[in-house]
């Protein structure tokens, strides 16, 4: 297991160092815009944005632009700083996780509670109404574009505007949890589930064919042959079969999420590391495009590996 492990972590620095190397050579060579000129305002003095990409570093080859950035990330976790706000990268970003984390977190939770005991439902009942019902509903919430739904849901229940109920905070009323607990989770709801429908209709669907296709298996059959009540048969032989692929795509949305919920934080305003990165592309501003891209994929890499080592937890066949 040891060796399995340093083995993914020196294939995950591998990885890492390409994303960083194409992002920023996307970035070099079809630039959307001058970061001096967008830094430097209306109609500048050439002089001045001159020494704007001198202070920034842009005058230099992009091997050695590149190689600079690689060496302060290694050797001071360094991401540089903002081209546009003339603040360190990394105090922007890790500003910026918390409220990602509780987004992605909580969204997590409600899709799982909703989505697991929904498909295992639709398993045990299939070919009748209720699993009709619900895979129907899945399609629904499945083909549900996020902005819309989280626009249709402030119209309808936002504390402001709401003309069904109000009883969610406004957008941008975010407040972290060390302030006030209480605010932080009201404002929070309406953005989890919102995030979570989608997710949850998918992990619906998924664990229904998996727990459709297990129930069939053999060993199913030869439980029920020994007189196992239909509940341990499900529960303790079924569900921990057909919940093995389910935990692969879960590291998998997770680690994505926390690289940044794009959509989500801009509708509900949200200060994640979804709305920074969005921001920072409209500006050209790459050290924090690039940051954001690393701890996204620095999630993604992480969650992978955790969920790689569960699975000899939760499968006793799974060797390493």
């Amino acid at each position: 297991m040891l060796v399995y492990i340093v083995r993914r972590l020196l294939w995950s620095a591998l990885l890492l160092f390409v994303i960083s190397f194409l992002v920023f050579f996307i970035f070099y060579l079809l630039p959307s815009a001058d970061p001096a000129l967008l830094r430097a305002g209306r109609n500048p003095d050439p002089d001045l944005v001159a020494e704007i990409n001198r202070q920034l570093g842009l005058d230099k080859p992009f091997y050695v632009q590149f190689w600079r950035y690689i060496e302060a990330l290694v050797t001071d976790f360094d991401f540089g700083t903002s081209y546009q706000n003339n603040v360190p990268v990394r105090d922007e970003i890790f500003d910026r996780i918390p409220a990602t984390m509780s987004l992605a977190f909580g969204a997590a939770v409600v899709w799982l509670l909703i989505g697991i005991p929904i498909g295992i439902l639709s398993a045990v009942k299939r070919g009748t109404f209720v699993e009709r019902m619900f895979m129907g509903a899945a399609l629904v919430a499945i083909s549900a574009p996020v902005y819309w739904l989280g626009l249709v849901s402030i119209y309808l229940f936002s504390n402001d505007i709401g003309v069904a109920a109000r009883i969610f905070q406004p957008p941008g009323s975010y407040v972290p949890l060390w302030e006030d607990p209480s605010m932080w989770l009201r404002s929070l709801i309406l953005p989890w589930f919102v995030l979570a429908t989608a997710f949850a209709a998918i992990y619906a669907r998924f664990m229904r064919s998996n727990l459709v296709d297990v129930l069939d298996e053999d060993y199913i059959r030869t439980a029920r042959a020994k007189g196992l009540s239909e509940r341990r048969v499900v529960f303790r032989h079924g569900v921990r079969s057909a919940v093995t692929p389910i935990v692969t795509i879960f590291g998998l949305d997770l680690g994505i999420l926390f690289g940044g919920a794009i959509l989500t934080e801009t509708v509900f305003n949200i200060p994640g590391i979804g709305r920074t990165a969005f921001e920072a592309i409209q500006k050209s501003d790459l050290p924090i495009v690039q940051g954001t891209v690393l701890i996204g994929a620095m999630a993604i890499i992480a969650f992978n590996l955790i969920v790689d080592i569960l699975y000899a937890f939760i499968d006793p066949r799974v060797r390493y």
